[in-house]
């Protein structure tokens, strides 16, 4: 048994995932793999000199089952005297019917309520770190479902064994994600926990054979052992991490890692735009061909994460920019239901525009606190407002920065509107918004849609550009508005 706990720590320490003081939350679903990882990292927090707790999401899929899993946890929390982070995030799966393609979207959606859960935990300072039970095994599933579905070498890359939660560091902490299990294999953990008398709960829904991964693990993965051997399942997670190493040299050099606000690939590269829904088609295709598909992927990512992204995607999309104004592309869901968000790619006269495919768009008006986020629906995207050192910001963003003694405790985010004015700073007169919009060769519903921020009846802020000269940031603390791709 501590043989085991021993190459935790020597993964833990190479990897460098904790640090002493990090605030450790292990994500614990009651099954073997999550009850391992927490009897693992309870045996060395001593070592490590971590401060652990036990975070669970009850998505209520099982009925009394589900209960019974979050009683479980709250028993083992309870007996080995550790803090419990615990949310009911239920998923009316039973309203959405049986279909794989229903149930792959109730997988993502759960996904996604966990995640934020955890980002929630982290926001608040009560953890630093989140502690995921992936294994071996769930990295070569994920590389065998990634091949199947059509991937490239970041698809290869797989799991990876960290994950930012959030933009940058809290006093001095980088909040993140961590799998420090991702080498190790389910049967050892099984065994480990069976020499230290330790019961866990077995989820029914593992063995239903309508979800795809399941199908991998219990059928593939079994014939892919029985016939090359266990180290089979090795080489792929070895693949994975092979992948990754390779993603990450590329990406440093030969092609700069692309901007977190805008669609921008560094500086050897021209900007390509500066609207987040708009790709500008000449600097794109005179890219490097695996340039232009990174930077293709990112876009979708960042405009459509609800969409299936796949090498055919990636080259019509292409295909779409070589050809004449006015052609438009449907972008394919993963869950085979409605768009969340933008579906159509439009041939625009110079840009590749993501729109709705609705021709009707909507007016829309959310208050938004300051600090704090809101999702707004009709771009399928969050903004936030963040209470920041200028320092901290990135520097082509500081012209967008606002005075937190001008603005006060919120502010609305809206669409703009027929007659709005705005003045950028920098410039010599006020202008309508539409003029503006309309130098930036905005069209249809991305520009019916642009965002605006308004205070006291006054727009003092707008997507794309700079802030007015009298409510810019003067000191060295600021607002800084932006948007953060997708519904959480």
């Amino acid at each position: 048994m501590r043989d085991l706990a021993e190459r935790v720590l020597r993964t833990i320490r190479k990897q460098e995932f904790l640090r002493a003081g990090d605030r450790v939350a292990v994500a614990v679903s009651g099954g073997a793999d999550s009850v391992a990882l927490l009897l693992l990292l309870d045996e060395l927090r001593a070592e490590l000199g971590i401060v652990l707790s036990v975070a669970h999401v009850n998505h209520k899929l099982r009925a009394a089952e589900s209960d019974g899993d979050a009683q479980f946890v709250v028993e083992l929390a309870a007996r080995l005297g550790l803090d419990l982070h615990t949310v009911a995030a239920p998923i009316p799966f039973g309203e959405a019917g049986d279909g794989a393609e229903v149930r792959a979207g109730v997988e993502s959606a759960a996904r996604e309520l966990r995640y934020r859960f955890f980002r929630d935990l982290a926001r608040t300072g009560r953890v630093s770190k989140v502690a995921t039970a992936h294994t071996l095994e769930d990295q070569a599933e994920t590389v065998l479902l990634r091949m199947f579905r059509g991937t490239g070498i970041r698809g290869l890359a797989g799991i990876h064994p960290r994950l930012r939660l959030g933009d940058g560091e809290n006093q001095g902490v980088t909040e993140e994600v961590i799998r420090p299990l991702l080498g190790f294999r389910r049967a050892e953990l099984r065994e480990y926990l069976r020499g230290r008398g330790q019961e866990w709960r077995e989820d029914s829904s593992n063995s239903d054979q309508t979800f795809l991964r399941n199908r991998v693990r219990h059928r593939l993965l079994a014939v892919i052992e029985a016939e090359f051997g266990a180290a089979a399942i090795e080489h792929m997670a070895e693949l994975a991490e092979i992948a990754r190493a390779e993603e990450e040299a590329v990406l440093s050099s030969q092609f700069p890692v692309l901007s977190s606000q805008f669609s921008v690939l560094g500086s050897q590269f021209p900007v390509l735009s500066q609207d987040p829904a708009t790709l500008a088609v000449e600097p794109l295709l005179g890219l490097p061909l695996a340039a232009a598909r990174r930077h293709v992927r990112s876009w979708i990512e960042r405009n459509a994460p609800w969409a299936g992204i796949s090498f055919r995607l990636i080259e019509e999309i292409l295909d779409l920019a070589r050809g004449p104004a006015g052609r438009t592309l449907e972008l394919p869901s993963t869950t085979g239901g409605a768009n969340p968000g933008r579906n159509i790619v439009r041939r625009g006269r110079n840009a590749l525009v993501m729109e709705t495919s609705s021709s009707e768009a909507s007016d829309y008006e959310y208050t938004l606190p300051v600090p704090g986020e809101i999702a707004i629906p009709e771009l399928g995207t969050q903004v936030e407002a963040r209470l920041m050192e200028m320092r901290e910001v990135p520097e082509p963003e500081r012209d967008g920065l606002l005075n937190p003694e001008q603005v006060g405790g919120e502010i609305v985010i809206r669409n703009w509107r027929a007659g709005d004015r705005y003045w950028p700073s920098h410039t010599s007169a006020e202008k309508k918004v539409k003029e503006l919009l309309g130098d930036r060769h905005a069209t249809g519903t991305a520009k019916k849609l642009w965002p605006v921020a308004v205070v006291k009846g006054e727009l003092v802020w707008m997507r794309g550009f700079a802030a007015p000269e009298a409510w810019r940031a003067r000191s060295r603390r600021a607002i800084w508005i932006r948007e953060k791709a997708g519904l959480m």
